[in-house]
């Protein structure tokens, strides 16, 4: 029972759990049923590790490689993939087991920042309430906008609707239509492409946040309602936690700053065939898609070298924790800017909104921004000698794209060899997964000893 126990900690079910379900995907995609030709199984492999991943890089074209069941197969490895197999195995052990063990209601606490166990399977319900809401919604917008311009069945625009929805909510980045979103048929149709901004942005936001901004908007309209109704004045202060302030202030901030760069920098580029607010809409999108959504709505090779290099940076940062996006996340890119800040100012502490920001917290930014550039290092190194056609710059874009689960290439994802495909089978686990948590799921833990050593500075510059 304790050899059981060890081996069932979070960090491991959360990781087996991710290699069980991809490798059941990449068999149900290998079947006849599944796809109009047949494939092999690294091709299956790859297909299946990008949806569960939510990343969208292929090496066949969805749109026309897959059946309708195999499109079928495809959405549900992404909403498995995007909602999180953590968040299931709680949910559906809360159940059919009547309880969860202390330990697994420890871990999904940590992974809502829910500091009540109390109210974790609480926010489990929330999340899976949430997400098939904003799911059904975006479908229904994404169905009005799209009517006049699918050459259709009411069935399959049906489909093509909900399926869009899941992959922008979850920010996978598949798509049913040949060549994406630079499709003839939907490149210029700008609501459409906003419909899926929202969903990407909603979708990359994470959920506590989600429910943290449903539980100010809620309190906003009751604060409103007792003001004019009985005259009271209700206010509560920390509606809106620290983590939800420090991840939509980052977002917003990059999204602006991103979107105001594109525009500028490629305007007579690749904006330069979008009319009005047909440029701006775009370049949104190619600032929103990075942060990790993937969908190419332009040819991402004919972007000039700094621009790519910028969405490069826009990749690595990715999207809030806890969210179906990828990449460190916005709340380690703004750790290391304001430890950098207080470094600078002479601080030994990091303080921001009248709160400190934890050690462990600033530790585990750093690690995972180490951790990161040193696996996309290292993939960069092994694809160049499976692939050494391939220029270094296509090769990074390909390898921050995949630990990112972003999805967006400069087109060589289908020309690479056997070895370059697998190292970003690999990258792309280890980005959803992230090296933190398979490090942790790997050693063991050291027992928390009660002794503290002498402090010793080391020279760093």
């Amino acid at each position: 029972m304790k050899n059981v126990k060890a081996f069932y900690n979070p960090a491991q079910l959360f990781t087996f759990s991710f290699i069980m379900i991809i490798l059941t995907g990449c068999l149900l995609l290998m079947a006849p049923f599944s796809t109009q030709v047949p494939i092999n199984f690294i091709d299956a492999l790859f297909t299946a590790t990008s949806a569960v991943c939510v990343t969208g890089l292929t090496t066949l074209d969805t749109g026309t490689a897959f059946t309708p069941i195999g499109h079928f197969i495809i959405i549900l490895l992404i909403q498995i993939g995007g909602l999180g197999i953590l968040t299931f195995t709680n949910y559906f052990a809360y159940f059919f087991k009547g309880a969860s063990t202390y330990e697994n209601q420890i871990a999904t606490s940590n992974f809502s920042n829910n500091e009540k166990l109390g109210e974790v399977f609480l926010m489990l319900k929330r999340i899976i309430i949430i997400t098939f809401s904003i799911e059904l919604v975006g479908a229904i917008f994404i169905f009005l906008f799209t009517a006049k311009l699918m050459d259709q069945s009411f069935l399959e625009h049906l489909f093509f609707s909900v399926f869009h929805s899941i992959s922008s909510f979850c920010n996978a980045g598949f798509s049913v239509v040949p060549d994406g979103l630079t499709n003839p048929l939907v490149i210029h149709n700008y609501a459409f492409q906003m419909v899926l901004i929202i969903l990407i942005i909603f979708g990359g936001l994470g959920f506590p946040i989600v429910i943290n901004i449903l539980k100010y908007l809620k309190h906003v309209f009751n604060r409103i309602f007792k003001k004019i109704a009985y005259r009271e004045f209700d206010y509560k202060p920390w509606v809106i936690n620290i983590n939800s302030k420090i991840n939509l202030i980052t977002t917003l901030s990059i999204t602006v700053f991103a979107t105001i760069l594109i525009f500028i920098l490629e305007y007579d580029n690749i904006l330069v065939t979008h009319e009005g607010i047909g440029k701006f809409v775009t370049a949104l999108f190619t600032v929103v898609s990075p942060r990790t959504a993937g969908y190419n709505s332009i040819d991402y090779g004919s972007l000039h070298i700094y621009s790519i290099l910028f969405i490069i940076l826009l990749m690595w940062i990715g999207a809030s924790p806890n969210s179906t996006g990828g990449g460190i996340k916005t709340s380690t890119f703004a750790v290391a800017v304001l430890n950098i800040l207080s470094l600078v100012k002479g601080k030994e502490r990091v303080e921001v909104f009248q709160r400190e920001i934890a050690g462990i917290t600033i530790k585990r930014a750093f690690a995972i921004m180490t951790l990161s550039l040193f696996v996309i290092g290292c993939c960069i190194v092994s694809i160049s000698v499976f692939d050494p056609e391939c220029t270094l710059v296509e090769i990074a874009f390909e390898c921050f794209s995949a630990y990112s689960t972003v999805g967006l290439t400069l087109g060589i994802t289908a020309k690479l060899s056997a070895g370059s495909k697998i190292t970003l089978i690999i990258l792309m686990f280890i980005g959803r997964v992230t090296m933190l948590t398979i490090m942790i799921a790997m050693f063991k833990k050291v027992k928390f000893t009660n002794y503290r050593y002498a402090k010793e500075e080391l020279t760093i510059n």
